[in-house]
């Protein structure tokens, strides 16, 4: 007990105890991924859960005589505008990669990962070939003209791409960013899409990087909704980051160190992040690839991104030189047009960054003072309370959370019957008439949606034609589902998946380490094969902790329906199983281990691996 106290307190160190109580956390992320589902265009699976949607977008593509069916439309409308949908993508990946554990603890990692898996399909269809990437399917002047259910909607579907005569660096850029870091994602449960993924990730970044433009010279109708106002640098060093990590390759860290300056890495102090200036995103993912100890030669580059990291946080935290605004209410506030996405992804950044900076024992350095790593998750958490209701009107701003949240949605969908209740058809003019001006409450319940906010004094109106407060977003939700998962787990949420890094330690009188081995034997019980490998070390106070990588191999050629395993001599935290009692399972979100397919679990504890064992099995 007193070695299991001792790594507890190595890995809250400088975090002050945070109370995370008040709001369900674990509610608000189940419904934030309903959301998800609602704005799915294609053929629905039978797992669709949001009911009164269906099949939509079934002739995408055809015109150009390539398939485009899928994907998310982006917000109220019927459009699929595909900057917005990568960058939803690559927070949702993200969110996965940092708190996996959280999201499985909470029974959200499948759903997770399924949110994932609906981006991903559709940019597989829209990459064709290695130089060519379609970027929107219908678009915004004509799509707005009509208020039309997507299963009905006559609008233009026309399909507009990049390719090497039109190029679109931002779009290409970020897209790859986000088949990147899905990669990860599905590197375990899924290693041949993974692989696929990343090979489409790479294409992806060649293209961007040789054919240098912005997008929105390339597809003009996007210029109106989602222009790119901070040109494609941002992305190219956004994509080369994800590229580098989920990779390992060198050629991508080298971009980094070599472009850092010179494409606005190390220039850019920024106060705000979402799916056009991605700069704030890069310095916080480069700051980690520094403390982790991956810098190398380029260390003095590296250094100057994770200070601009540091400006952008000590900015939201008020300790800055140049502080983000906020309202009465403490809601940081960048613009009247749908200024939540800026809360949510700041609210991501500030949870990771605390976490990064708690697993290298450091502290955020202000103009204002040194500051602890938890006061970053305190303003994340604040953030969050004030989205789901802690607020001057005592309003949630995530539709179905709550008793107070916004009825009349600017959303297209949620503001007319539902296709499957009532077939009558809704023409394009008829449904402003008809479904646009009601006064009442959405027909159809948005679960889950972030809408746009309140204005910089907490005002809101929920009106159905106040589309800068009242539409949500995808961009709006996918950077909470990891601060909610983080939130959710409390104490335990340390996020397990960052690499613990050694911090410089001097130890006055040296003691004598007793090295573990650093791989033990294959050990197998029937069909099950166990093998461990130490992955990390560092010294607190004299002590040496070690982080150890168990994989767990089906050899049967059935799959496991159930496992039990036996850990003896476990010293610290343990995670990647689920556990009852003095008896380890597979996680929750694996409901079987199937034939040639093998699990990661890691712990952490200052002494030789400890003695996993099987207990008992069950093939199907």
């Amino acid at each position: 007990m007193e070695k299991f106290a001792s790594v507890a307190a190595l890995l809250l160190l400088l975090c002050f105890p945070v109370a995370f109580s008040g709001h369900d956390y674990g509610q608000a992320l189940s419904k934030s991924l309903l959301f998800f589902e609602a704005q799915r265009s294609g053929v629905l699976p039978s797992s669709q859960r949001v009911t009164w949607r269906s099949h939509s977008g079934l002739n995408d593509g055809k015109s150009s005589g390539v398939n485009l069916v899928g994907g998310y439309y982006d917000a109220g409308d019927n459009v699929k505008f595909g900057l917005p949908m990568a960058f939803t993508v690559t927070m949702m990946a993200w969110s996965v990669i940092e708190y996996g554990n959280q999201l499985a603890a909470n029974g959200e990692l499948g759903h997770s990962i399924d949110a994932i898996k609906w981006g991903t399909d559709y940019f597989i269809k829209a990459h064709p070939e290695p130089n060519v990437l379609y970027g929107e399917v219908g678009d915004g002047n004509t799509d707005h003209y009509c208020w039309q259910r997507p299963e009905e909607m006559t609008t233009d579907r026309k399909a507009y791409r990049i390719d090497p005569s039109n190029p679109g660096s931002d779009l290409a850029g970020e897209t790859a960013a986000a088949m990147a870091a899905a990669s990860i994602v599905f590197r375990r449960s899924n290693p041949a899409y993974s692989r696929l993924l990343l090979t489409h990730a790479y294409q992806l970044f060649d293209f961007a990087d040789k054919y240098r433009g912005k997008y929105d010279s390339s597809i003009t109708v996007a210029r109106k909704y989602y222009g790119s106002v901070s040109g494609y640098n941002d992305e190219l060093l956004w994509a080369a980051a994800w590229l580098y990590q989920a990779s390992n390759n060198q050629f991508y860290l080298d971009y980094l160190g070599r472009n850092g300056d010179s494409m606005g890495g190390t220039g850019w102090s920024m106060t705000e992040f979402g799916w056009d200036v991605k700069y704030a995103g890069v310095q916080t993912l480069v700051a980690k690839f520094l403390m982790q100890g991956k810098a190398g030669r380029h260390t003095p580059v590296f250094q100057k991104f994770q200070q601009k990291a540091d400006f952008f946080m000590c900015s939201l935290l008020g300790k800055g030189s140049r502080n983000i605004q906020k309202t009465p209410g403490g809601l940081i506030f960048r613009q009247r047009w749908n200024n939540m996405q800026f809360v949510t992804s700041a609210s991501f950044l500030t949870t990771v960054y605390s976490d990064y900076l708690t697993s290298s024992r450091s502290y955020l350095r202000c103009s204002a003072g040194n500051v602890a790593p938890s006061q970053l998750l305190s303003f994340a958490k604040s953030q969050v309370d004030y989205i789901l209701g802690d607020n001057p009107r005592a309003t949630s701003y995530m539709v179905g959370y709550g008793n107070n949240f916004p009825q009349r949605v600017h959303h297209r969908g949620s503001s007319i019957v539902s296709y499957k209740v009532d077939r009558s058809f809704v023409t394009c003019r008829g449904g402003y008439a008809t479904w646009f001006s009601r006064k009442g409450s959405d027909p159809n319940l948005l679960t889950g949606a972030i809408v746009g906010g309140p204005d910089a004094y907490d005002n809101f109106a929920d009106r159905r034609d106040n589309y800068e407060q009242t539409e949500p977003a995808t961009y709006n939700n996918a950077p909470l589902l990891g601060v909610l998962a983080r939130l959710s787990s409390g104490h335990s949420g340390y996020s397990q998946l960052l690499p613990v890094v050694p911090a410089p330690v001097v130890v006055r009188r040296p003691m004598p380490i007793r090295k573990p081995r650093v791989t033990s034997p294959v050990r197998a019980s029937g069909p099950v094969a166990i093998v461990q490998k130490m992955t990390g070390s560092w010294v607190s106070k004299g002590r040496t902790y070690y982080r150890y990588s168990t994989t767990v191999i089906n050899k049967s050629p059935r799959a496991l329906k159930s496992l039990n395993l036996s850990i003896k001599n476990l010293y610290g935290p343990i995670w990647g199983l689920s556990r009852s009692g003095n008896s380890f399972g597979l996680p929750s979100w694996m409901h079987s281990l199937q034939s040639g397919k093998s699990l990661e679990f890691v712990y952490i504890h200052s002494t030789s691996p400890a003695n996993v064992a099987v207990s008992s099995y069950t093939l199907a």
